[in-house]
């Protein structure tokens, strides 16, 4: 292993969409690496042994700058990289912003055994937000999923998923979620009320939102990133199947908890590629 980093922010949030730059004492760029889902920086490739200037950027951040020794192993431990926004709290300028699936992750994960984790994610989903003008408790979300998307990594449990035993996505192919109001729980943080509508059943379903900057993307937008989190409970869609292996425990947890990773695009649509 060569380069190893973590990017957080502030509050220790992973910053998945963190870009590396590593350039020699000469300032020629030696390495360019993107951060994964867990913001973490792992590559491969040993490094010639001496001292590098390591730089951070991402969207809606102030770039950070570090310096790192490779030992004559080509090992460089970069450790945690901390990111400020760029503006302190400052919000979302108001308007129309169009999330975008590409930079976006829809997931959810389940105790397993009771023991584990499992984890998914909807791929196939599109949403909306409107920041408004005057009171941002005034702003509204909207989402569709396809209920189809969900994607695990394992196809037969996949499949399980998809079938009437849970999402039924025959007769409920999609799962929707509009806001319903927000009401603020520090600068940078609110939790958003809304009605789920999942497998056939509306429920008031609250999110705790994180906003984590904005900033220019190279396509010459303007980007703005959330994170949000809530539990659900599956018996309140529903969705009570469920296998009991030993000593009682069940094969599926019947809490999930929903993890969103949001980018959104300023204006009512993507840009075109």
């Amino acid at each position: 292993m060569g380069l190893t980093a973590k990017i957080r922010t502030r509050d220790g949030w992973a910053v998945s969409h963190a870009v590396v730059t590593v350039t020699d004492m000469t300032g020629a760029q030696v390495l360019r690496a993107e951060a994964d889902a867990e913001g973490a920086v792992r590559d491969p490739n040993p490094m010639t042994p001496g001292p590098y200037t390591v730089i951070v950027t991402a969207v809606g951040y102030a770039p950070a700058a570090a310096t790192a020794i490779v030992t004559a192993s080509g090992r460089a431990e970069v450790g945690t990289v901390t990111l400020a926004r760029q503006g302190g709290t400052e919000l979302p300028p108001p308007g129309p912003w169009t999330v975008d699936p590409a930079h976006s992750t829809v997931g959810a994960v389940a105790q397993h055994l009771g023991i584990s984790s499992v984890r998914g994610r909807f791929t196939d989903f599109t949403a909306s937000v409107e920041i408004a003008p005057d009171d941002i408790a005034k702003s509204r979300v909207e989402a569709v999923i396809r209920a189809r998307s969900i994607d695990t990594g394992n196809g037969m449990r996949d499949d399980h998923l998809r079938s009437p035993d849970f999402l039924d996505v025959a007769r409920f192919p999609e799962i929707t979620y509009r806001s319903t109001g927000l009401t603020p729980a520090g600068s940078d943080r609110w939790t958003v009320s809304g009605e789920l509508t999942l497998h056939g059943v509306v429920r008031p379903v609250a999110l705790d939102l994180a906003y984590l900057g904005t900033g220019a993307d190279p396509w010459g937008g303007t980007r703005a990133a959330f994170r949000a989190t809530t539990e659900l409970h599956r018996e309140d869609f529903a969705m009570n199947y469920n296998q009991v292996v030993q000593a009682g425990i069940a094969a599926i947890g019947t809490t999930l908890r929903v993890e969103l990773d949001i980018q959104a695009v300023q204006g009512e649509s993507l840009p075109q590629a």
